[in-house]
C-alpha cells in the first residue's frame, strides 16, 4: 500500500511497477541556487506518494563536470555537490523506502568523464602505459598520424576520436569529454562490480544501465562496414558474460536491472532478458511509435511477443530525458520520434497533443508489465524551444547548431503558480529558462483541478494499484471498429482507445472506471481512451 513501508518479501515488484524518472537538475531546487538537488527531491516525496508511483529512477547524480548532463561521471561513489552529499542520498533512499517507494539509480558503464581519476592518470602516463590500457588509445592513420584510427561516427555526430598533444587518439562514442572504457580489461569489470555493491549496500533497489549494448568493442577497432556482422561495437556477444556476472551480484541483494538496449533485431534484443541476465529493458519501439492505430498495435504485439519466450515483463514509456515530450510530439504532423528528424521551429498543435497524451497515458498504464513516467509528463508539459544562447546539450553543438538538442524536455518543473520561477526554487533563475506560460502548468493548480492532467494520472495510478487486472499478465485484443484499439486484461478489465475520426461505440461493459476525456453521448470521442469493467 502506498504511504507505508515496503514488504521485504515482494521480490517481483518490478514486474508491474509504475516507475517515475527524476532528472535531478530539473526536478526541484531545495537551496534556491537554480539547480535541482536531493533536498528538493526529499521535500517532494509526499507529492510522489500522492501521485502513486512504486519507484523512482534517478538519472546520474554523481560527481560530474556536466559536459553531458551528468552522463560524464567523474566518481561513481560521490554525489555531485550541486545536488548534495552521499549522506543525503542515503537519507533519501531510506526515506523513500519508508514511504513505499524504491530507488533505482543510473550506471554509465560505457564511458567515464575526462575528469575521472583513471583518465587523468592515463593522460599523465603517456603512450604505451598500463593506465592507457583501461581506455581505447590508438595511433592515427596517415603519414603523420593525422587521420583518426577508424571511420566510426560518434553517437553525437562527427568523429568519435580526439587527438592528444602526444599524437595518440582516444575513443569516445559520445562527447569528447566521455572517453570509452576498455571492457576487455579485468580492472574495468572489477571496478563496476564494486560500484554495484557500493550502491546496493546503501539500499538501492535497482540499476538502469545506460547504453547497455555498447560496452564491448572489437579489439581491432576496424572500420565500419555496412551490414557487418557482428557490428564492431554494438551488441557484441561478450556483453552477455558481463551481465551474467552483474546479475549474480544483483541477486545477492534482491535488486534488479533495466537496460537501455536500442536494437532493431528482436531475437538479439531478447537475449539480454534471459533469466540470468537483465530483468527488463526499455521498450523504444513503443516510445518512438507515431499516434497511429495500426503501428501502435504492431508495436504492442511485437513487444509482448518478444518478451514472452524469456518470461520477462515488458516496459512501456512515452517519454524520457532524451525524447521530445509527448504533448508536443503527438501534436505534430509526424508524431513519431527520431533523433535525426529533430529540428527548430516544428509546428505543434498543443491541444491535439494534450488530448492524445491523455489517451496514451491510459493506454500505456493498461498494458501488461511495468511503466515508466518521466517527470512532468503527469503535468502535461510541452517541449520547450530553448533560446540558442541558452542551450547546453552537446548534441546541439556537435550538429553544427542544426539539432535543437534535448534541453527542451529538461526545463525545470513548475510547482507553485504564485511563486518565483513557478516554485522550482525561490532565489536564483533556473539553469534552463522557463517559458512565461510555465506557471499555468504548476502542480498546485493542477492538483485542485479535477480535469487536469495531474488529476488524471493520480486517478489512473490509483486504479492501476487497487483494481484487479492491471500490471503483469495476459492481454487479448477485442473486435473493434477501424481505428479503435480495444483489449481485455484479466478480471473483466477492458481498455479502449479511439484513434479514428468519429466517435466509437464502447466495448460491452458494466462500469466505466476512467476516461481520458468526456464521453460523447456514451460514445468514445476521437483521441480518447477509456478503462471499463465488463
Amino acid at each position: 500500500m502506498k504511504g507505508s513501508p515496503l514488504a521485504p518479501a515482494d521480490s517481483n515488484w518490478w514486474r508491474d511497477a509504475a516507475i517515475y524518472q527524476i532528472y535531478v537538475r530539473s526536478f526541484a531546487d531545495g537551496d534556491g541556487d537554480g539547480t535541482g538537488d536531493l533536498a528538493g527531491v526529499r521535500a517532494r516525496l509526499p507529492y510522489l506518494v500522492q501521485l502513486g508511483v512504486d519507484a523512482i529512477w534517478f538519472t546520474p547524480w554523481y560527481l560530474s563536470p556536466l559536459a553531458d548532463g551528468g552522463y560524464d561521471v567523474a566518481d561513481y561513489r560521490a554525489i555531485d555537490p550541486a545536488f548534495g552529499t552521499l549522506a543525503e542520498a542515503e537519507k533519501l533512499i531510506a526515506e523513500a523506502r519508508e514511504l513505499g517507494i524504491r530507488t533505482i539509480i543510473d550506471v554509465v558503464p560505457n564511458h567515464v568523464s575526462d575528469q575521472h581519476a583513471w583518465f587523468k592518470a592515463a593522460l599523465a602516463a603517456g603512450s604505451g602505459s598500463p593506465e592507457r590500457e583501461l581506455f581505447h588509445f590508438r595511433p592515427g592513420r596517415g603519414e603523420n598520424g593525422e587521420i583518426p584510427p577508424n571511420d566510426w561516427t560518434s553517437e553525437f555526430g562527427g568523429t568519435p576520436w580526439t587527438r592528444l598533444d602526444d599524437g595518440e587518439w582516444y575513443l569516445h562514442l559520445f562527447a569528447s569529454e566521455q572517453p570509452d572504457l576498455n571492457w576487455a580489461h579485468p580492472a574495468v569489470r572489477r571496478e563496476h562490480e564494486d560500484v554495484l555493491r557500493f550502491w546496493f549496500e546503501r539500499g538501492v533497489a535497482g540499476v538502469r544501465i545506460d547504453s547497455a549494448a555498447l560496452l564491448a568493442k572489437d579489439p581491432a577497432l576496424p572500420d565500419f562496414t555496412a551490414g557487418r556482422d557482428p557490428h564492431p561495437y554494438i551488441d557484441l556477444d561478450e556483453l552477455h558474460d558481463i551481465y551474467r556476472s552483474w546479475r549474480s551480484i544483483a541477486d545477492e541483494y534482491d535488486a534488479i536491472f533495466v537496460g537501455e538496449v536500442w536494437l532493431p533485431d528482436t531475437e538479439r534484443f531478447v537475449r539480454y532478458l534471459r533469466p540470468d541476465e537483465l530483468h527488463t529493458a526499455f521498450n523504444f519501439n513503443f516510445l518512438a511509435c507515431p499516434w497511429d492505430p495500426d503501428l501502435l498495435r504492431t508495436a504492442i504485439d511485437e513487444t509482448v511477443a518478444e518478451h514472452e519466450p524469456v518470461g520477462a515483463p515488458a516496459t512501456w514509456v512515452l517519454c524520457n530525458h532524451d525524447v521530445t515530450r509527448t504533448v508536443t510530439r503527438y501534436g505534430r504532423e509526424s508524431s513519431g520520434f527520431d533523433f535525426a528528424a529533430k529540428a527548430f521551429g516544428t509546428p505543434t498543435d498543443t491541444d491535439l497533443g494534450t488530448r492524445r497524451a491523455r489517451a496514451a497515458a491510459l493506454l500505456s498504464l493498461a498494458l501488461p508489465g511495468a511503466v515508466y513516467l518521466y517527470q512532468g509528463e503527469e503535468l502535461g508539459l510541452p517541449e520547450v524551444e530553448i533560446p540558442r544562447d541558452r542551450i547546453q546539450d552537446p548534441m546541439h553543438f556537435r550538429s553544427g547548431g542544426t539539432d535543437p538538442g534535448r534541453d527542451g524536455c529538461r526545463v525545470p518543473l513548475p510547482w507553485t503558480a504564485g511563486e518565483p520561477y513557478a516554485g522550482f526554487g525561490s532565489t536564483a533563475e533556473p539553469w534552463l529558462p522557463q517559458p512565461e506560460s510555465w506557471a499555468s502548468y504548476a502542480a498546485d493548480l493542477q492538483g485542485a483541478d479535477p480535469a487536469s492532467m495531474l488529476t488524471l494520472y493520480r486517478e489512473a495510478l490509483r486504479l492501476r494499484r487497487t483494481e484487479p487486472g492491471f500490471g503483469d499478465g495476459p492481454m487479448s485484443w477485442l473486435e473493434a471498429a477501424p481505428g479503435v484499439l480495444a483489449f481485455a486484461r484479466t478480471d473483466g478489465l477492458v481498455c479502449a482507445v479511439n484513434l479514428a475520426e468519429e466517435p466509437a461505440e464502447l466495448p460491452a461493459h458494466t462500469r466505466v472506471l476512467l476516461t481520458s476525456g468526456p464521453l460523447d453521448d456514451g460514445r468514445l470521442p476521437r483521441d480518447t481512451a477509456a478503462w471499463l469493467r465488463s
